[in-house]
């Protein structure tokens, strides 16, 4: 038997058929929830005989195409395996834009539907109105970008490394433009250059009162700003090793995947219209994210945490997760919750945050250690010369994202107190680590 009842957030279908749209349109008003294809209404796994690439495909065009307003975000499509039987899992997230109905049928109760327990209702038009009055107006598709003058290179590149075929129509395809062939906000923030400043700052004790760095990663791509602040994290993250009498352990001051779930769920749902863009700190014993923006509407602190998914900005997690920077809807709340508990995060009305306290043990290695006595870029640079003992100082400079001027100073800091030396030329020479 499947371990998952059929209830109010899981429809089971021994097959795909004609409801399957009615079903999608009444979770997303509903809150969102799962479809489980290849599961009898008893909950027993009868799995899937056919071709289960086409099918999917054949599900994400009736999705795509059936439904208004557009579901892009907001579902996705995996296959699992239960006692040896493939089923789709369709995952469908909460809908910003209600009441969502079938093409074919327009706004009226034949084309709006809700989901009421394990059963789907069709919307009265009294509740049809109601939701439309509410609808959200500030989606960031329908704001319009605050220049016209963008260009997207960055984005590009990052499509066709995964694979992606680009075309005339890649743009609209993102629904990165308006009906009036404008671009939107969502095109400005993806944009090769904008004006969204992404900083991390870097504090001596453990609290935001001693400012040591406050390093820009902003004014480009969303992407290529959360891959930079995501790297910037990875090199502060420092790995230690233990050694007991029984085993030798390699521990990282916080959780790798963990911090890198938490920078993506901050940029992908922060509430960008607000012009208040996530804040990423770096403090003596914790790493902070925070995003703005509170619990999702209609939404508990407890479903939130389970991770039922109510994407903020669908269109930026369609991009997002198509360059695998997000893998499933409502899967970062879960792996960062697999390694640490609940009370990491702080909510409040109008923004979340989660802090990341460091290993206790990694602490202490790193108070004992004598680079307690160099500052967060000359650590870095030490990690860097570490891995690759020919990098050179352009090399450190471009991965860092800090002029050469400040490298160049820190380099020799590190010289003078005796951490590094160089080895032969600076062109063909390399580092040798003194300590």
């Amino acid at each position: 038997m499947f371990s998952i009842m059929e209830d109010s957030r899981n429809e089971f279908k021994e097959i795909l058929n004609d409801a399957l749209e009615k079903e999608v349109i009444a979770f997303l008003t509903k809150n969102g929830g799962n479809i489980y294809i290849g599961v009898n209404n008893g909950g027993k796994v009868v799995g899937i005989n056919e071709d289960i690439d086409a099918l999917q495909l054949k599900i994400k065009d009736r999705i795509k195409n059936n439904i208004l307003p557009s579901t892009l975000g907001l579902f996705d499509i995996d296959v699992e395996n239960y006692d040896g039987k493939n089923i789709i899992h369709i995952t469908v997230a909460n809908g910003k834009e209600k009441p969502y109905f079938l093409k074919k049928e327009g706004m009226t109760s034949k084309g709006c539907f809700i989901r009421v327990g394990s059963s789907v209702e069709s919307l009265t038009e009294n509740q049809i109105m109601e939701y439309y009055s509410k609808r959200t107006k500030n989606s960031l598709s329908n704001i319009v970008s605050p220049t016209q003058k963008l260009s997207f290179s960055q984005l590009k590149i990052y499509y066709e490394e995964k694979g992606f075929q680009i075309n005339d129509n890649f743009l609209q395809q993102l629904n990165l433009m308006m009906d009036d062939g404008k671009y939107n906000y969502v095109a400005y923030l993806l944009s090769d250059n904008n004006g969204i400043s992404m900083k991390v700052a870097t504090y001596s004790g453990s609290d935001s009162y001693d400012l040591i760095e406050n390093e820009e990663y902003g004014y480009c791509s969303l992407i290529k700003a959360t891959k930079s602040i995501i790297d910037k994290f990875n090199r502060v993250n420092r790995t230690f090793t233990k050694i007991t009498s029984a085993e030798r352990k390699e521990l990282e001051m916080v959780d790798k995947i963990a911090v890198r779930e938490a920078v993506v769920n901050a940029i992908v749902h922060n509430r960008w219209e607000r012009e208040v863009p996530p804040r990423f700190e770096i403090f003596k014993d914790h790493i902070s994210v925070t995003s703005s923006g509170g619990i999702p509407e209609n939404f508990t602190k407890e479903e939130f945490l389970k991770g039922y998914s109510s994407p903020v900005n669908p269109e930026l997690m369609r991009v997002f997760k198509d360059l695998d920077l997000v893998e499933q809807l409502g899967t970062g709340i879960k792996r960062i919750l697999k390694t640490y508990d609940e009370d990491i995060y702080e909510f409040t009305p109008n923004f979340i945050k989660v802090d990341f306290m460091f290993n206790e043990n990694t602490l202490s290695n790193k108070d004992s250690s004598s680079t307690e006595k160099l500052n967060n870029t000359q650590q870095e640079i030490l990690s860097l010369i570490k891995k690759d003992t020919s990098i050179t100082q352009e090399q450190i400079a471009d991965k860092m994202k800090i002029n050469r001027v400040n490298i160049a100073k820190n380099i020799k800091i590190l010289k003078d107190k005796g951490f590094i030396e160089r080895v032969g030329s600076n062109k063909k020479g390399n580092w040798k680590i003194l300590k």
